[in-house]
């Protein structure tokens, strides 16, 4: 398996405050919340890729804030770090602990009560372990709608999402975690609880802090609980498979989608042949909506929350109509059912398994203004070519929020070792050229340890020395998640 992890493997001696605080952790959580079984921790030091892989001398898992604050205040006096940990979903290694030294990890899964649910104010308030999946549902069984949705809701759990202030496929029309959040419960380093459950959407008393923990991806503190905002139920949603004449007829189908639906598209997801190969190779049950093969997809969402939603569907079909006569479009597939919009989306919730499959490939999550898509795509990729000929694009992702993952699969005939070898000037060149046109090289999925290093040569030197004055003041001693982020 693919490896990023250095042979550190170093050996280090607990202090006795440190030995003592693991004795006292035992006491407030009790026998059936923790574990110390080295088979039975893999899960928690292990990142979902198998990149990083670390060592914990504790997992806890507690049921309350309360035990949190308790736990965090006796890590706190013996300088014992603390990852925080949900579903263990990172693509970055945020959520896993270092093998360098000693921590514990403080798993959250225990943690999944609906504290409140506000049908009229449209609000619902929820422990961080919960299930993203189960979220959704909930508000659904209401006649309300949680919009964040990605690939792993299954199994990420919201404190995750918020912490690491998850992206997904509903972000053109909803926005990223951090603007789905009205307040938030966070447990301090020093073991205090920061209680914000506030579900106003109008709140002008000084500084909004919980912007300071959505997306500090547990560097600043656990959250333990949000007010999430709901919306009303979608009532129609119609998509579309399309085969698109190129990267630049994708972004002129977006800006024609959104005008002429009067901004009702929730969702538009850029999809490349490989992406599509690598599927249908892989996964089984697959299938190509289209009778031919095309270079460039996209997966095209209209949604309706009018009762009567008939209307915006035939304004779809109009809109089809006229981008295929213009050239913009090679080919549709509408989908007549849920189940048939289902397999549109399966197509691309797995071009992530499919590739990991598929063998080695170097991801890079990264945005730039929607306007530069197709400059950017060409330009990346001729900087990727130069490293290394042969290489394959792997490109998919919310170009409607210009959110793509630039991924970079090993040659299809091998040459793996050649391939790790130009790792770092395969990255270079993409973020480069994401630095280029103005771009981020972290979108949706963090920093954690994977580009902790990058973050220096693309984040000014001032943006730098402020985050580190914040985690500073907040965390002096360092012990929440070390080696994350700065």
């Amino acid at each position: 398996m693919l490896s990023l992890s250095k042979a550190r493997h170093q050996t280090y001696e607990l202090t006795a405050a440190q030995l003592e605080a693991l004795d006292k952790i035992k006491t407030v959580i009790g026998p059936s919340g923790y574990i110390t079984e080295l088979d039975a921790m893999q899960p928690h030091v292990v990142d979902w890729r198998g990149i990083y892989k670390g060592r914990a001398e504790l997992v806890v898992y507690p049921k309350t804030t309360q035990e949190v604050a308790d736990i965090v205040k006796i890590c706190a006096r013996a300088m014992l770090p603390i990852v925080p940990q949900g579903g263990n979903t990172s693509m970055c290694g945020g959520s896993v602990p270092l093998d360098s030294s000693p921590s514990i990890v403080l798993c959250l899964s225990r943690m999944n009560r609906i504290r409140d649910f506000d049908k009229n104010n449209y609000t619902m308030t929820v422990e961080a372990g919960c299930i993203l999946q189960k979220l959704q549902q909930i508000a659904s069984e209401s006649d309300r709608y949680f919009p964040l949705s990605l690939a792993a809701e299954g199994s990420c759990m919201i404190g995750g999402n918020l912490a690491t202030n998850a992206g997904g496929t509903n972000v053109l029309r909803y926005g990223n975690a951090r603007e789905l959040v009205l307040g938030l419960e966070v447990v301090l380093p020093d073991g205090q609880i920061l209680e914000g459950l506030h579900a106003l959407r109008k709140d002008n008393t000084g500084y909004d802090l919980k912007h300071l923990f959505l997306g500090s991806e547990g560097t600043l503190g656990i959250i333990t609980a949000a007010v999430l905002k709901l919306f009303p139920k979608p009532q129609g949603i119609y998509a579309a498979y399309c085969a698109v004449s190129s990267v630049s007829a994708a972004i002129e189908l977006l800006n024609r989608a959104r005008t002429e639906s009067g901004d009702c598209v929730e969702t538009f997801e850029l999809i490349s042949r490989l992406v599509m190969d690598l599927v249908l190779k892989h996964i089984p049950n697959s299938q190509d909506p289209l009778n031919q093969r095309y270079q460039h997809y996209v997966l095209l969402e209209l949604v309706s929350t009018a009762e009567d939603s008939r209307e915006l569907y035939n304004r779809f079909e109009t809109i089809l109509g006229k981008a295929m006569e213009d050239g913009l479009i090679l080919d549709a597939a509408l989908a007549q059912s849920e189940v048939q919009r289902q397999a549109f989306w399966s197509l691309r919730e797995n071009a992530t398994e499919s590739q990991k499959i598929e063998g080695a490939s170097i991801k890079h999550d990264i945005s730039v203004p929607i306007s530069v898509i197709p400059e950017f795509y060409e330009t990346a990729w001729n900087a990727v070519l130069e490293v290394e000929p042969e290489a394959r694009l792997i490109a998919f992702g919310h170009a409607g929020d210009g959110n793509l993952h630039f991924n970079v699969a090993e040659p299809e005939l091998g040459k793996t070792e050649d391939f790790i070898d130009n790792w770092d000037k395969i990255n270079e060149a993409v973020h480069r050229t994401v630095h280029k046109y103005g771009g981020s090289i972290s979108a949706e999925h963090g920093i954690g340890q994977l580009k902790r290093e990058e973050l220096a040569h693309y984040k000014t030197e001032t943006a730098l020395q402020v985050m580190q004055k914040i985690k500073t003041a907040l965390d002096p001693n360092s012990i929440m998640n070390p080696g994350k982020v700065i």
